[in-house]
């Protein structure tokens, strides 16, 4: 690991402060009451295809949004095993270290600019859907 103490320092004081707002983020999302009237009009019987749609339409960007935090909770984990560990700040791919302003930027990056960009350009089509 290259990073000076300091840095490292920063970076985990970030990640956690970070992992906690998204812990209340998914925890606030889970308890709301205001998406208790869009349950209603789900379970309201009979609805009519629009009611339905909005319906649907709302529960699936909440679980989105929820799946989207919990993403980034888990590379939070993964990254304060990487400090434990220490590897943080090595690129998993070339070995090199990940630049400060690169961590800074994305906390939990585990490539290094150039190795991230090759894999971009690699697996750019990958999990993209088809008809």
């Amino acid at each position: 690991m290259s990073l000076k103490q300091s840095e490292l320092s920063k970076l985990t004081k970030n990640l956690d402060r970070r992992y906690q707002s998204l812990i209340e983020e998914v925890r606030d999302e889970l308890e709301l009451p205001e998406h208790q009237q869009y349950i209603e009009l789900i379970d309201r019987g009979p609805a009519d295809s629009a009611d339905a749609a909005i319906g649907d339409a709302l529960a699936d960007i909440n679980l989105a949004i929820i799946d989207r935090h919990i993403r980034e909770i888990r590379d939070i984990e993964a990254a304060r095993a990487r400090i434990k560990a220490g590897s943080f700040g090595d690129c998993i791919d070339c070995g090199n270290a990940i630049d400060f302003e690169r961590l800074q930027a994305y906390p939990t990056a585990k490539r290094c600019l150039v190795c991230q960009q090759q894999r971009e350009r690699l697996y750019a089509h990958e999990g993209t859907h088809t008809l």
